[in-house]
């Protein structure tokens, strides 16, 4: 069974970055609670991340042209100023977004690029 990642926004902030901390830790933005909350539960950033783009198209039945990097699929991505796959968990926290492009064209970009 594919696992969606979203939000509870406004109840809990629309930063995925959050939420892939969150599950590759179990823990708060505090380091809360040590070790992590059932910490077997764990994802790697690769599943959270998955689950956060592939997932979530699956969940609304948009995985044939939604949710990841194909040809044919929307290009919708983020440039972020560091690879999260290769950093400490924690650094995740710091990192920040420097564009944002849905279907190819560029929505956003930070001033620190």
């Amino acid at each position: 069974m594919p696992l969606a990642f979203g939000t509870d926004w406004p109840v809990e902030p629309l930063n995925p970055l959050l939420g892939i901390y969150a599950a590759v830790t179990r823990q708060d933005t505090l380091g809360q609670p040590e070790g992590g909350w059932y910490p077997e539960q764990c994802l790697t950033v690769g599943e959270a991340v998955y689950a956060y783009t592939a997932g979530s198209a699956y969940a609304v039945k948009s995985e044939t042209w939604l949710g990841q990097l194909l040809p044919g699929y929307v290009a919708d991505l983020v440039i972020l100023d560091r690879d999260i796959f290769t950093i400490p968990p924690a650094e995740i926290l710091e990192t920040r977004v420097l564009a944002t492009y849905l279907g190819g064209k560029e929505v956003y970009h930070s001033d620190k690029r």
